[in-house]
């Protein structure tokens, strides 16, 4: 099966040494996105809700040049500094997968790369045929 990386343009990228999402076969699958605007600047500070729509429209920036989409996602993983803003990630989440339904996960961690980010997501899309 073939293998295609795809950058994110992120300086942790080459500094870790990872992709922002890989594609083999029909899956995709999404490293984990924290909200990082194009100036390296974090989008959203303090809001958990706009942190979480941020990563999941970056998310489906990058399944759509894999030739994927939203409708493709089988699995979120967010981990989250506060489980108990919950409702405010659920929020944003909820608005791009109400229809969709993935597996979802929400784990509480001690801290993610910087202080700022109060959420960080995985993805896991599988491309049906015919699409």
């Amino acid at each position: 099966m073939e293998r295609t990386n795809y950058p994110g343009g992120i300086k942790w990228e080459e500094i870790v040494g990872y992709s922002r999402a890989v594609k083999v076969g029909n899956t995709v699958e999404v490293t984990g996105t924290v909200a990082t605007g194009a100036d390296g600047e974090v989008v959203g500070k303090g809001s958990a809700y706009a942190q979480t729509k941020f990563i999941l429209q970056r998310i489906e920036s990058i399944l759509k040049n894999a030739g994927s989409s939203m409708k493709d996602v089988v699995r979120t993983r967010m981990f989250v500094t506060d489980i108990y803003r919950w409702e405010e990630y659920g929020k944003a989440h909820g608005e791009f997968f109400k229809d969709i339904r993935p597996c979802a996960t929400m784990v509480e961690v001690k801290a993610l790369i910087a202080p700022e980010y109060l959420i960080e997501i995985e993805a896991t899309a599988v491309i049906v045929n015919g699409q």
